[in-house]
């Protein structure tokens, strides 16, 4: 059974493609609706954390990522599931997360916005430069024939393009934005997970017979990516608040963006989109938990 995991595709129909890139995009749109160039401006005068904070999404953590598949090695489509989870920018619900663990809701704001940027680069460069670095996930990419332009292509238009219409209408008009964001955001998180249950309820069979593959592998990666935005954050002395927050970015990924691309170039891949589905769910956990217990917690300088 473990050996057709590579092989296996989830079923999963155009509508419902269609469904997932329009949530993503309303999500991103929800989020940007509450950044400004303000937010922008902050980071570039504190270019340490800014520097900081993308060092850890776009190269520790698939460095680390990388170091972690070596080590366990997983199966080919595992592996390349989690190269894409480490290749995708922070989760947008990182922001709620970060204000909800006393952290720098702020920053948070600012690091989802230009890693949302970064991403229409940064991510198929990840994907592509590590799938390809790993013998057995460079021979899935080859089977796929990966085009990294088309990539970028379909990263810009989900993420790219709502989160400068966001802004743009953010500028514009101001209070209609803030009115909009509170109701966005919400709604399109629901819409997501439902996306995912109804996900696993169509595959119902494919996830109870091999769930238990990745179930440790998500928990560990997660934990390794928390871990890794703390402690970097500590080694380049930033402030507990910032620690808090670049843990939450670099733990928390747009694993829905994963999903979309999973299901656009590689055809519902089983082991990379049972990975990645189960990531969308766990890290929202995960997060939630870490979150309510940063929460209660004494602020540090």
């Amino acid at each position: 059974m473990i050996e057709n995991l590579d092989s296996l595709e989830i079923n999963f129909d155009t509508e419902g493609l269609w469904i997932l890139n329009i949530t993503l995009a309303i999500i991103m749109f929800g989020v940007a609706l509450g950044i400004s160039i303000n937010d922008f401006k902050r980071l570039f005068k504190k270019p340490k954390i800014l520097l900081t904070g993308i060092i850890s999404q776009f190269f520790i953590l698939p460095l680390i990522t990388f170091i972690f598949i070596k080590l366990v090695n997983p199966m080919p489509s595992i592996a390349l599931g989690l190269m894409m989870v480490a290749a995708c920018p922070g989760g947008n619900i990182s922001n709620f997360l970060t204000q909800m663990a006393k952290g720098n809701a702020a920053l948070s704001v600012s690091l989802t916005a230009f890693a949302t940027l970064l991403s229409m680069v940064m991510t198929p460069f990840n994907l592509h430069f590590w799938g390809n670095l790993y013998a057995p996930t460079a021979a899935i990419l080859q089977t796929v024939a990966l085009d990294p332009l088309e990539l970028v292509k379909l990263v810009t238009l989900i993420l790219g393009v709502p989160l400068f219409l966001g802004m743009w209408v953010r500028n514009r008009k101001p209070i209609l934005a803030t009115k909009l964001s509170k109701i966005l955001k919400p709604i399109s998180l629901i819409i997501f997970l439902l996306f995912i249950v109804i996900a696993f309820y169509d595959n119902f069979d494919i996830f109870i017979n091999y769930i238990h593959y990745v179930l440790i592998l998500v928990i560990a990666h997660n934990v390794i990516a928390l871990i890794t935005g703390f402690y970097f954050a500590k080694a380049m002395r930033l402030s507990h608040r910032d620690q808090k927050t670049l843990s939450i970015e670099t733990g928390i990924q747009n694993s829905g963006l994963g999903l979309l691309l999973i299901f656009s170039f590689f055809h519902g891949l089983g082991g990379m989109a049972l990975l990645v589905a189960f990531w969308a769910i766990w890290d929202i956990v995960s997060g939630l938990a870490l979150a309510s217990y940063w929460s209660k917690q004494n602020d540090k300088v």
